[in-house]
């Protein structure tokens, strides 16, 4: 993959990436057994294999965007040049007890990627 890089300023970066480059690897990892007794539940989104050290993540809730209950971590370069970040979901466990589908979805280098969830996927 080609990347230019280019610092202008006081660190306003541009990075250009070759548009070949693979979309990420998403999993989302499902709430905890011991969470589920409890009120809120967390769900994180593992973004893998990223080209680029910049992603765009956002989180659905049946298909609308929320803002509320997300924390998304900084991207971490890992020994063979790729990147991963998490992204993290916090709701309500009323939701997750609805069958609410819930998707992680990751835009990086111009191109989306996402993946989603439901209780109902979920063996126990």
């Amino acid at each position: 993959m080609k990347c230019i890089t280019v610092v202008f300023g006081q660190g306003t970066k541009l990075i250009v990436n070759d548009a070949a480059a693979a979309d990420p690897v998403l999993n989302i990892l499902r709430p905890s057994r011991e969470e589920l007794s409890s009120s809120k539940l967390t769900l994180v989104c593992l973004i893998d294999h990223m080209s680029g050290a910049f992603a765009d993540v956002r989180w659905l809730v049946n298909g609308n965007s929320v803002t509320e209950g997300v924390f998304t971590g900084f991207a971490e370069q890992q020994p063979d040049k790729k990147f991963k970040m998490s992204s993290y979901l916090s709701i309500e466990s009323s939701e997750w007890d609805k069958d609410t589908q819930l998707t992680c979805e990751v835009t990086a280098a111009s191109k989306t990627t996402s993946k989603s969830i439901k209780k109902s996927d979920c063996s126990d």
